[in-house]
């Protein structure tokens, strides 16, 4: 073989390298994963990234989607709502088109602007504020209830089940907390139970002495705290030291294994609205089994509503034979779909068109329980 046919082979062969390297880059999708890897709240992160790559992992097990294998690519946003504008830039600017996040609604929020001006797909399996989807944009769905819907069953549990005397409305001054203690107040006013105190914490606070004080003035004997587990953890333990011993309840947010490491014994008992347990769901018994295996918990509130948020895209995906997110967001918004957490369906602003919370007790264990 002569030395220019050798060279011609040799850069043919490369051609024919180069172009199995392009092809095979091609058939892979990046999902985005939004949230918070850092930070006080980063727990909940994990739960949200547990679940996505759960789902990316039995896809790409199953042969994928439309030929492409999915990788999760993980962005930190600390649930800082400055640091998730970068975010969203970033992604933006990857060449990312599906996301699944953000999870604190106020990182969320300003986060879908970018994402509805630039054509990205985006479903949150974690914030709940209804502003986040009343803008009327067309890139955004979640696949956790509102605010509202929480916030309606909280108040009726208080009037129904533990139809306090004096009641305290606490939250940190966030726009998940302050929302749904709003939401809470509200809707106990509207059916004749006013609270005594109406109270905003600072996020990051370490002595609550001053608000406990406060609430053993007022006599209260029922506390609806807004926020997240880290706030409620040191007051839960504090108000125990004082002998304060009112019942407390607060929602998602607070359900964390951590709440039962700052609170110890004080947080057995305290109530809480969160998703649906579907770890404990038989068609999700093989997912629990592999979570579980990988020495990860399957049991975080976000965990399957994660995973219902790769579903919903990549089943739209599947229908439509498209990544175009014009489409999917057409066919999502236009069909139900099974999913981990049950059949979803989807209203016009691309909110849950059933609730999936209940109320639970939390154990010292870190367990959770449903109310009775």
């Amino acid at each position: 073989m002569n030395q220019f046919r050798k060279t011609m082979l040799g850069l043919g062969s490369a051609i024919c390298i180069m172009g199995m390297t392009a092809s095979a880059q091609a058939e892979t999708l990046k999902i985005g994963l939004a949230g918070p890897a850092t930070g006080p709240v980063a727990q909940y992160g994990d739960m949200q990234k547990i679940g996505v790559m759960a789902a990316i992992e039995d896809i790409n097990k199953a042969g994928g989607v439309n030929g492409m294998m999915l990788e999760g690519v993980i962005y930190d946003d600390a649930c800082d709502p400055k640091q998730a504008v970068a975010i969203a830039n970033k992604i933006v600017n990857d060449g990312v088109s599906h996301v699944v996040g953000h999870l604190c609604s106020s990182s969320t929020e300003p986060a879908t602007d970018i994402y509805e001006e630039e054509g990205v797909l985006m479903i949150t399996a974690a914030s709940t504020s209804p502003s986040i989807t009343e803008k009327g944009y067309q890139m955004v769905f979640r696949t956790i209830g509102l605010d509202s819907l929480q916030g309606t069953m909280a108040a009726q549990y208080i009037l129904d089940t533990a139809k306090p005397s004096r009641v305290a409305v606490v939250h940190d001054k966030q726009q998940y907390g302050e929302g749904l203690a709003t939401s809470v107040r509200d809707q106990l006013a509207a059916n004749g139970l006013e609270a005594v105190m109406f109270e905003g914490v600072t996020s990051g606070d370490k002595d609550f002495s001053a608000l406990i004080a406060k609430l053993k003035k007022e006599d209260v004997d029922f506390v609806y705290y807004g926020g997240y587990h880290p706030e409620l953890g040191l007051i839960l333990r504090q108000s125990a030291e004082k002998g304060f011993n009112a019942q407390f309840m607060g929602p998602e947010g607070i359900v964390n294994s951590d709440l039962a490491k700052i609170a110890g014994d004080a947080v057995e008992g305290v109530l809480a609205t969160a998703p649906k347990s579907f770890d404990q769901n038989p068609v999700n018994e093989a997912r629990v089994a592999a979570i579980s295996a990988k020495g990860e918990d399957p049991t975080g509130p976000f965990v399957f509503t994660a995973y219902a948020a790769v579903e919903v895209m990549t089943k739209a995906m599947a229908a439509t034979g498209s990544t175009d997110t014009e489409k999917l967001a057409s066919h999502i918004r236009a069909n139900a779909v099974d999913t981990a957490i049950g059949t979803v369906k989807y209203d016009e602003k691309g909110d849950l068109t059933e609730s999936t919370f209940l109320v639970y007790n939390l154990h010292k264990d870190g367990s959770k329980t449903p109310a009775q």
